[in-house]
Parts: C-alpha cells; sequence; structure tokens
C-alpha cells in the first residue's frame, strides 16, 4: 500500500458523498448538485472531521471543466458563435459593466478602496460556465436559440475575464495593490501587455480555425477507422484535455476557452455526436467534483459574521445580474422568453470569480473577507440557480396574463418573423417547409435549389433570416414548435415538412402542429441514435433518417423523390 494515497482519498470520499447527499437532496426534490456542494463542505477544511486535498479536489475540478466546454463545442459550431454575435457581445461586456459597478458601489459603501471594489464587482459579474451548461441540459434547452445566445453570451464574458486575469498584475500599483513581479504601473508596460494578450489570443483562434478544423476530424476519422472503441475515446479525451492544457501554456487562455475551440473545431468531423456520448460519463463524473471543490473553499463562519454582506452580494448576483441581462436581451428585441432564459442563466457565479477573487487578494487589492464573501455568493447562487430556472415558466405565465406589456414585449414586432408580401405564390402552395437551416439544413437546401424546388425556412436565429431573405430565400424566424411560426411559414398549404433540427421533443411538437393545420403533410424527420429513430417510427411521426452527412444526402433524395425529381432513397 503506499504511502501517500490523497489524490484516491479525495477522489473516494467525493465521489462517495457527492452521491449520497446528492441521492437525498434529489428524495426531498431538491436539485443534487446541493447535495454536492453540501459533500464539499463537510469535507472542506472549515468544518471538522475529515478534510480532503483542496488543491487535487480544484485540480480535478477543472478537468470537468474542461471536458464539459469540450462537450459544448461539440454542440455549438462557429457558425451559431457568430449568429448570436450582435446580442452575445454588446450584452455580455454591458452586463459585465453592470454587475462590477454594483459590486464596486456596495463595497465602496462598505469603506473598501476603488481597486478592491473593481476586483470584487468583477468576480460577481462572472457567471460559471459549469453551472450554466448543467441547467440547460436538464432543461433540453442547450441546442435552442435561448440556449445558444446564453453560451455565445458566456464565451464573450470568458473572453474578458481571460483579458482582465492579464491586465490585473500590471494595474495593481495604480489601483492601491501591490504590482506582481516583473510588472510596474507604467502604461508602455500596460499596451505591450494588452498587445501581447490580444496577439496570443488571436493567434490561438487563428490556429484552431486553420489547422484545428483540419487536423482533428482527419485525427478523429483514422481512430474510428481501427473500430477501438476505447482507443476512440482515449483520443477524445486527449483532444479536449490536451488542447486546453496547451492553449492555457502557450496562449495564456484559460482552460475553459481552449477546450471549448477544441470541440468546435472537431464538430467538423462526422463522428462529432459519438465523441460527445463516449466523453458524457467522464464529463458528468468530473463536474461533480466542480461542485465539491467549491463547497470545499466555503466557510460557513461567514453566514454567522456578516451575514447582512452575504445578502447584499446574493442580491447583487440574482437579482442585480438577471435584471440586467433581461433588460439587455429587452432591447435587443428578442422575446420575454428569452430574456427570461438568459436572465436565469447569469444569475450565479463561479470558477472565474474564484480565480479573480484569488488573484486580487494575492495582489493586494481584495482583502481576504471579499474572497470569503464571493465564495459564499457562489454558493448561495449555484444552489438556488435550478430554482430561479424552475421560475421562469411560472413568472412569464403570471405576466403574459396580468400585463399587457408583457404580452407586446413576448410578440415583439419582429420583421424577420413573417414572410414578407413580395413572395412568389409558388413558394406558399405545394412547396417544402424546412424547419433547421443548420449543416444538415443547409445541404436539403442545396439540393432543392439545384432542381429547382421551392421551400421556405423556418429558422431560431434572426440573423439567418436576415442572410437567406437577402439571397432571395423566403424564411421566416422563431421556433417551429410555436403554431405561429408554421402558420408564417404556410404549413396549410405545403408539400412536405422536412425536420433538420435534431431535438426530439421538439419534433413531437411540430409535427402535431403541422398535422393540425395540414392532416395530409408528408413529414421527413432527422434523428442522432437508433432508439430515437425506432421511437419516432413507432409514433408514426414520419420517415426517419440518421447521421449528418449521410443523413442529409438520404433526406435530400427522398424530398427529391417525393417532390416528382428523382428516385426514392
Amino acid at each position: 500500500m503506499p504511502h501517500d494515497i490523497s489524490l484516491i482519498t479525495t477522489v473516494a470520499a467525493g465521489f462517495g458523498l457527492a452521491m449520497i447527499l446528492g441521492f437525498i437532496a434529489a428524495r426531498l426534490k431538491i436539485p443534487p448538485l446541493v447535495g454536492y456542494l453540501v459533500a464539499g463542505i463537510i469535507m472542506g477544511p472549515a468544518t471538522p472531521g475529515f478534510v480532503a486535498d483542496v488543491e487535487l479536489a480544484g485540480q480535478l475540478a477543472e478537468i470537468g471543466v474542461m471536458l464539459l466546454m469540450f462537450g459544448v463545442g461539440l454542440h455549438f459550431s462557429l457558425e451559431d458563435l457568430m449568429n448570436v454575435r450582435r446580442i452575445a457581445v454588446p450584452g455580455a461586456v454591458v452586463q459585465i459593466t453592470v454587475a462590477t459597478a454594483l459590486g464596486a458601489a456596495v463595497a465602496m459603501w462598505w469603506g473598501w478602496s476603488f481597486g478592491a471594489g473593481l476586483v470584487f464587482g468583477l468576480a460577481l459579474s462572472c457567471a460559471s460556465t459549469v453551472v450554466l451548461l448543467r441547467a440547460l441540459e436538464t432543461r433540453g434547452i442547450l441546442d435552442s436559440m435561448n440556449g445558444r445566445i446564453a453560451v455565445g453570451w458566456l464565451v464573450v464574458e470568458d473572453l474578458v475575464c481571460v483579458l482582465v486575469l492579464v491586465l490585473m498584475p500590471p494595474l495593481a500599483g495604480l489601483l492601491g495593490g501591490s504590482p506582481a513581479d516583473g510588472h510596474d504601473a507604467g502604461g508602455g508596460n500596460l499596451w505591450s501587455t494588452l498587445a501581447v494578450t490580444l496577439a496570443k489570443v488571436g493567434a490561438f483562434i487563428a490556429l484552431m480555425l486553420v489547422v484545428g478544423r483540419r487536423v482533428f476530424p482527419r485525427i478523429l476519422w483514422a481512430v474510428a477507422r481501427t473500430g477501438s472503441r476505447e482507443l476512440f475515446t482515449l483520443c477524445v479525451i486527449a483532444a479536449a484535455v490536451g488542447v486546453a492544457y496547451g492553449s492555457a501554456k502557450l496562449f495564456g487562455v484559460s482552460f475553459a476557452l481552449g477546450a471549448f475551440f477544441a470541440g468546435m473545431m472537431m464538430r467538423e468531423s462526422d463522428f462529432a455526436h459519438r465523441a460527445a456520448e463516449e466523453s458524457l460519463p467522464l464529463r458528468d463524473a468530473f463536474s461533480v467534483l466542480f461542485f465539491v471543490s467549491v463547497g470545499m473553499l466555503f466557510d460557513p463562519q461567514v453566514l454567522l459574521q456578516q451575514p447582512g454582506k452575504v445578502l447584499a452580494v446574493a442580491a447583487i448576483i440574482i437579482v442585480g445580474k438577471t435584471v440586467a441581462a433581461i433588460a439587455l436581451v429587452l432591447v435587443f428585441r428578442y422575446p420575454l422568453n428569452t430574456a427570461l432564459t438568459v436572465g436565469a442563466s447569469l444569475a450565479q457565479i463561479g470558477e472565474f470569480s474564484f480565480i479573480l477573487a484569488g488573484l486580487g487578494v494575492s495582489l493586494g487589492l481584495l482583502p481576504m473577507a471579499g474572497q470569503s464573501l464571493v465564495l459564499a455568493g457562489a454558493l448561495i447562487s449555484i444552489a438556488f440557480n435550478s430554482v430561479v430556472f424552475a421560475a421562469i415558466a411560472p413568472a412569464r405565465k403570471w405576466a403574459l396574463a396580468h400585463s399587457a406589456l408583457a404580452r407586446r414585449l413576448e410578440m415583439r414586432d419582429d420583421p424577420t418573423a413573417a414572410l414578407p408580401v413580395s413572395v412568389e405564390e409558388h413558394f406558399l402552395s405545394g412547396q417544402v417547409v424546412l424547419v433547421g437551416y443548420g449543416r444538415v439544413g443547409k445541404r436539403i437546401a442545396a439540393s432543392l435549389d439545384e432542381q429547382r424546388i421551392p421551400y421556405v425556412v423556418a429558422e431560431q436565429h434572426r440573423e439567418v433570416v436576415e442572410k437567406l431573405r437577402e439571397r432571395g430565400i423566403p424564411a421566416v424566424s422563431g421556433d417551429a414548435s410555436d403554431p405561429l411560426v408554421l402558420v408564417q411559414a404556410h404549413i396549410a398549404k405545403a408539400g412536405l415538412l422536412v425536420v433538420a433540427t435534431p431535438d426530439t421533443l421538439d419534433v413531437r411538437k411540430i409535427v402535431d402542429i403541422a398535422r393540425t393545420l395540414n392532416p395530409a403533410i408528408e413529414v421527413v424527420l432527422r434523428t442522432h441514435s437508433e432508439q430515437e429513430a425506432e421511437m419516432l417510427r413507432q409514433e408514426n411521426l414520419g420517415t426517419v433518417f440518421m447521421g449528418e452527412d449521410e443523413l442529409a444526402k438520404g433526406m435530400s433524395r427522398h424530398v427529391l423523390a417525393r417532390m416528382g425529381r428523382g428516385e426514392a432513397a
């Protein structure tokens, strides 16, 4: 038996306690992650009894963040990120500014210095990617328009945080702290540091776009051809952790952001969905350790010693950030449902907040009490985030029932939500209604264009709809599971409905609505797994295809045949 087994002890205790307390929480109708946080508190140095290795737990949690962000990248293409840039970039920047101002104002009211208030506010402005993704996945909305906006928003936040972490050491002297070794408060050094940081981040993104998107899919294809499942899984994990580590060491990019871009590049492979499935068990296991590690850092004494300050911090995170995000989304003329979802997504803080607070303490900017309050705010906001998400539906329902303003906000005057009056008649009768204009939808649309078959696209991203209309393609924006969207696409007179989105739950709603409006319409569907395909066939929802490249080809052949332009697949 080896003498030093702290790693095994930490993992065993973390998983064991998290399982027990998570099960108890689930039986009490409380989110299991609350149990994981309590498990961390029990294992932490602030409570009596067994104390796990906090540093090891933190490193294990980092692996969980890498794998989780890699999995998101596998489902989130660069195009998805660009499609939400108009709201994600200005929204994230303004929301960080508002939250930072609130945190700094409260801190200075407590008598802290301006530098301490600034660092404190920045720490309260950074939402946790892990918490967000778990919430979106649990509710099945990760791949929805609302989910993509929220993820894109947090990607921009991560980029801003990376920049802040690099600029804090040279700025520490100007803000009343102690500059780190090798830094001074000179303007030249600051601008050179900023230039180097932007150059490194730009070089990393360029490398991933130019080299990564070509190399990763080929590597995955070569490994898949060996027929070894364990080798395929090893390749996926090695890519996620290796790129995340390399990006941090060589380019100064965070582990999470590096893994996210690695996943986006590997998404170009035909085996992206399989890669996501193979890495799922490890992602779930290590994400549990993330919540345990958060609990280990928390000192419950702060709740008794400074309850007023803890409540103020929690209010800024849960109320202030949420209200600011909701207002910003509404300003960009998105519907109320989208605003509420994005607001709930940002009503918590996490990993970057801990890093910022720790760096602030080491630079002499933030007092130790500030770090304790940040950890308290993180624990409370993470525990209550599921409650905030659960409140979206009843809050929206109540607002729509009692407020005329809410009803107007829900039905925004969006010019892309209806077809232009100039659309020619042959697009409005006997046409194909194509739901989703992603990788599969684009290939199907290209086949329809070649055969001059009229079609109307229903797509959630208004930026995509705007580009389609510029090319003369009839398109409407919105969720096709909303009857109004299909009505605007003239589903009642359509010849065929093609659902090129992978969400099984949405597929059922879309097909039910379409058949209500057009009982005779034929339906063509896509799916990722054999189980889902069999389920859809048993429910007689339509002709089902799987995969991506082969799926697109098969669906295209079928659509062309049904429209009289080819032979059936």
